[in-house]
Order: C-alpha cells, then structure tokens, then sequence
C-alpha cells in the first residue's frame, strides 16, 4: 500500500504535535521544521481540524493544537481521513473504475481485505506510539 504525500505530510506534523501536545502550532512552524509548502500544509491541517483530529485558533497566540490526548488518536483514524477519496486502485473507487472484469475479478475482494487489515494494523497504534523524541526535534532545528 502506498499513501499520498498529503497523508505523509500530515502523519509527519501529528508526530512533531504529539512531541508537545498543549502547544499551538502554526503552518509557519511546520514549513520550517519540514521544509514543505505552507499552503499545502494549512490544507492539511483544515483536514485534520474538519476531522477532529485538531482544534485551530486564529489571531496571536493561535495555530492549531491536537483536539484529543494522542494516546486516543489511533493512526487508522488519521490514515482513513487523510487517504479518504483515495483507491488503493481503481476498481475499490466509488465508481468502480470502469472495470470490464468487474464481477468476474477474484482479486478485486482480497485488495480490499488487504486494506481493512493494513488499516485496522494502524489502529492498534496510536498518535503516542509515534511522537517523535526530543531529540528530533534538536536535529530539525539544527
């Protein structure tokens, strides 16, 4: 299974939140840390937030802080938010694909079962299993 850079982006700014959860971060921070695009990074976290994965503020003093404990943020939560819209291939899409084999495909449900268990693997972590130590955190400042 391969997830988009938007989920990678997003699972990467989770970690550093975890690492100091009563703290406001804002997109600013994160494009510094990482190194990625601001605007890519604020369309994430609008995700996260619309997913109740985080809590945003405006003004002085805002950002975004996460909306739960991290130990009650299970990474399958965040990898069906961030992935949703996404096949893994084209026939598990809404539409199915505009497959020819549909009906006739033996591999078609073993796809899907292979989803649901990468996923439900996911869910046995949770957003503190993956909190990036302190000592990260010195390397991306340096």
């Amino acid at each position: 299974m391969r997830l988009t850079s938007f989920t990678d982006y997003g699972l990467r700014l989770l970690m550093r939140m975890a690492s100091a959860p009563d703290r406001a971060f804002s997109t600013a921070d994160f494009a510094d840390e990482f190194g990625l695009s601001r605007n890519h990074l604020t369309k994430i976290v609008q995700r996260l937030a619309k997913g109740g994965i985080l809590s945003t503020r405006r003004g002085g003093g805002g950002g975004a802080v996460l909306a739960r404990a991290p130990g009650d943020i299970r990474l399958g939560e965040i990898v069906r938010l961030l992935e949703e819209g996404q096949a893994l291939v084209e026939c598990l899409g809404p539409d199915g694909g505009g497959c020819v084999i549909d009906g006739q495909c033996g591999l078609k449900s073993r796809l899907r079962r292979a989803e649901q268990a990468f996923i439900a693997e996911l869910d046995r972590s949770t957003l503190a299993d993956i909190a990036l130590p302190e000592r990260a955190m010195l390397k991306l400042r340096s």
